[in-house]
């Protein structure tokens, strides 16, 4: 099975030109530490999860600190908090130096807050996706398999399902301790599935309470941690009159579509096509594939969706400054004018003069008129390139 280097070279070599510290983040086994492996070979490498590499760190941090005075990657670094104002220090005595330290971590609340307050101004941030549309060859198998790379190379789907198992069990019950978060695990596991039931859809943060019998402050809490570990997606509604009627709740995604089938028990292609959850699916995984390669070229990009009380909708607006592009994703191979009318009462309404129709592979590319075009998720990756 074919691969191709990851995308985030350019940009990580980039923000190491620019910072002392650069972190990266991303899910867990999303490939961040082969990634800088490859990149660094002889970079001096610490997983602070391993009790030799914490303890070599921890039992005389200056001294260590001295020994490794140029290029050091920190893997799960929010495992050991006293490391970031120790950084700091270090960071401040080496100015104009060649030291340069890389932060990996699975972008846990801790992580977060301690980097912030002690390493305000020092550190650049890149967010680290699972394989992209760019990085493999299979659209299909991605949009299946999902991006974690052991999911989407297992060779059986039994062995692609235990893997979700694992992840999922060791997420909820050993790695939100290791961040300092308590959860329930058994109602984590519960609206972790119920998320992937309403994917695509609405967020009702008290619906989902009222079904699990949690108030919905506690769901919102929870959502919060799937959403601050890069397991979900909130993608806000755009409204520009606040007055206006157009819905105001966030829609609510699974940000992989691996887990997402994980959780629907959905196991093959044909089983995917005949679910109810197809086109949300479809949906999910355009708009992820589009976000994440857009935000690495341009991390100050906007997206929103977009919809009226009356139900007029569109999937996506991409906003760059002051420039706004719509899309909308179907899965029907040869969409129709009388498919999209929301795209086009959006543009009306928004003043807007070109817009975009993803579909699954198919023919040539083509024109609804009035600005709009029909293309596959191949050819709108090239637009944003």
């Amino acid at each position: 099975m074919s691969l191709t280097p990851r995308l985030f070279t350019s940009p990580l070599q980039r923000l190491l030109r620019e910072f002392p510290i650069v972190c990266l983040l991303g899910p867990r086994q999303c490939g961040k530490t082969t990634f800088v492996k490859e990149q660094f070979p002889e970079w001096a490498y610490f997983d602070l999860e391993k009790p030799s590499h914490r303890t070599a760190v921890e039992s005389d941090p200056e001294g260590f600190m001295n020994r490794h005075p140029h290029q050091i990657i920190f893997d799960e670094a929010q495992q050991f908090p006293p490391l970031f104002p120790l950084l700091r220090s270090f960071v401040d005595e080496h100015k104009g130096k060649t030291s340069k330290i890389l932060l990996l971590g699975s972008a846990s609340p801790n992580l977060i807050r301690n980097v912030s307050e002690s390493l305000a101004g020092r550190v650049g941030f890149l967010d680290m996706t699972p394989f992209q549309m760019e990085e493999v060859e299979d659209e299909n198998r991605l949009w299946l398999c999902g991006g974690f790379p052991t999911p989407y190379l297992a060779k059986t789907t039994a062995q692609r399902f235990d893997w979700f198992e694992g992840y999922t069990r060791t997420f909820i019950e050993r790695d939100l301790k290791l961040y300092g978060i308590e959860v329930r695990p058994v109602m984590m596991r519960r609206l972790w599935t119920m998320l992937a039931h309403v994917h695509g859809g609405i967020l009702n943060a008290s619906e989902l309470g009222n079904a699990l019998g949690m108030n919905y402050h506690t769901i919102n809490h929870y959502i919060d941690i799937l959403e601050q570990t890069f397991l979900i997606r909130r993608l806000s509604p755009y409204f520009v009159n606040i007055g206006k009627r157009l819905v105001k709740s966030p829609k609510i995604y699974l940000r992989d579509t691996g887990l997402l089938h994980y959780f629907l028990h959905l196991n093959t292609k044909e089983e995917i096509l005949v679910s109810p959850k197809c086109g949300a699916s479809w949906e999910g995984f355009v708009m992820e594939q589009l976000m994440d390669a857009i935000r690495i070229k341009k991390p100050d990009t906007e997206f929103y969706f977009w919809q009226t009380a009356t139900k007029q909708e569109v999937d996506l607006l991409i906003k760059e400054g002051e420039k706004i592009i719509p899309i909308e994703i179907k899965r029907h191979t040869a969409p129709k004018k009388e498919d999209v009318g929301g795209l086009f009462f959006c543009m009306k309404d928004l003043k807007l003069k070109k817009g975009f129709i993803v579909r699954p592979e198919g023919e040539s590319r083509y024109s609804l008129g009035e600005g709009v075009e029909v293309l596959s998720l191949v050819e709108i990756l090239d637009i944003f390139k």
